[in-house]
């Protein structure tokens, strides 16, 4: 497969598409001020090459899903055969490698809790080669899901204004919504790739194109559905990926959570259980940004006691994309 040079407008054609990952391509274009075709030409570039996808993903907080982040230890000659093995699991969403080749760190978003406590406590633990496993439940995301990642600041505030969707009227829904047969179908198809046309999802789901236009309007109205772009990072050149564990004192937890949140650097940052009770997925361009990142942005938050550095050696699995040297795919890799 060819190597594709990413340049500003595709930039841009990202950003859009984390503003609105439905956004019709002419309205893109319109925004952007180029053609049609010219958007359209580089989407499909792009996507073909593995270097971008955007998914339709359930809000597991809105529908019930049993998300927790695992770190799971093994013997090194079988750390990357257990990876794959996670990744191919349809409730795990990413998977990572690191900690020098030793550690595997992955979501899980089991749909009821039998199904994630049978991989913590019966499937993982007698897993050859697993030395250990730590599970650390999701309590409150302050970056990621349907928060997009501000890292690529392509676009002005006027074009971003003008892509985004209109704001739900009223409150926030707060009642869990249960996602009926047709849903769960439409989401297993925007779940390979959220631009899918409404006469694929009406096929998918068993229903005509205009119910399912409603559906999914509905799901995006309520919450339950958001959509992701989905990318490698060394493609836009951000060569340096870490996981980071914060200690945060218990009082300044939501005002931790927040500024990493609000971090650029930081496309995901969560409160989880545990001694360290901050997560955040940090990407930089290169080691010496990671390393001023840490010590001007992560070292002026106020209540931070102690961080662990955790570089990512290898992504397995992204949004539910397995990754194949440096591609998004949509099977596992035949060395799988």
């Amino acid at each position: 497969m060819e190597d594709v040079a990413l340049d500003s407008l595709d930039r841009q054609l990202i950003e859009g598409l984390m503003v609105d990952g439905r956004v019709p391509l002419r309205r893109l274009a319109e925004v952007l001020g180029v053609s049609d075709q010219t958007v359209v030409r580089r989407y499909r570039r792009m996507r073909a090459a593995g270097l971008v996808r955007v998914v339709g993903l359930p809000l597991g907080r809105r529908v019930g899903l049993f998300e927790s982040w695992l770190r799971v230890q093994c013997m090194p000659d079988a750390t990357l055969a257990v990876a794959e093995a996670l990744a191919r699991r349809p409730d795990i969403a990413w998977v990572k490698l690191g900690s020098g080749g030793t550690e595997i760190h992955c979501m899980t978003k089991a749909r009821t809790r039998r199904d994630r406590d049978v991989l913590l406590l019966d499937k993982l633990p007698r897993t050859r080669r697993v030395t250990g496993v730590s599970a650390h439940t999701i309590l409150r995301t302050f970056s990621g899901g349907p928060d997009r990642w501000f890292g690529l600041d392509a676009l002005g505030p006027e074009q971003t204004a003008a892509l985004e969707r209109p704001a739900p009227q009223g409150p926030p829904p707060t009642e869990r919504y249960s996602l009926d047969d047709a849903e769960l179908a439409m989401l297993a198809v925007l779940g390979r790739d959220g631009r899918a046309g409404f006469p694929e999802l009406a096929g998918a789901s068993g229903l005509s194109e205009s119910t399912a236009r409603r559906r999914l309007d509905r799901l995006r109205e309520l919450g339950a559905v958001y959509f992701d772009v989905e990318l490698v990072p060394t493609a836009l050149g951000y060569e340096a990926e870490a996981t980071l564990l914060l200690t945060a004192e218990p009082a300044r937890l939501a005002q931790v959570g927040a500024a990493l949140g609000s971090h650029p650097e930081v496309p995901f940052a969560a409160v989880v259980t545990g001694a360290a009770n901050v997560m955040a997925v940090v990407v930089c361009r290169d080691t010496e940004a990671l390393y001023t990142y840490l010590t001007e942005r992560v070292g002026a938050v106020e209540g931070v006691r102690q961080v662990e550095v955790i570089p990512t050696l290898r992504s397995v699995k992204r949004a539910g994309m397995f990754v194949e040297d440096g591609r998004l795919v949509d099977q596992p890799p035949a060395s799988s």
